[in-house]
């Protein structure tokens, strides 16, 4: 009986608290909305390969992780959490990198 009362306890006061200052609540949901972001990823794939049969990684997969990538990397950067903005930043760039070869590919397969 004691956890429950604690957790209780404990999800009272954060209410509360994200109840009485509003920026923090918005900072987190924006954590939450990237969070889901960055996880849509994975349902679009795995969507898109049941649809073809086969594993297939769809361009709104490395679209879905760029923009989640982000939106997460400015939450680390407000909660100033180091090793979450390195976690963040540094795949980024292999984001960025896939895109980039999927539009290469693209414009070779038109010329």
């Amino acid at each position: 009986m004691g956890f429950l009362w604690r957790w209780t306890h404990d999800l009272n006061m954060w209410t509360h608290y994200m109840a009485t200052h509003p920026a923090d609540a918005a900072w987190l949901a924006f954590g939450f909305f990237g969070t889901a972001l960055f996880g849509s990823r994975f349902l679009v794939q795995w969507i898109m390969s049941e649809l073809k049969g086969r594993s297939v990684v769809p361009i709104a997969f490395w679209y879905f992780s760029l923009a989640g990538g982000v939106v997460t990397l400015v939450y680390a950067i407000h909660i100033r959490n180091p090793p979450f903005i390195l976690g963040q930043a540094l795949p980024l760039v292999i984001y960025g990198r896939n895109l980039w070869l999927v539009y290469r590919e693209r414009r070779a397969a038109v010329a």
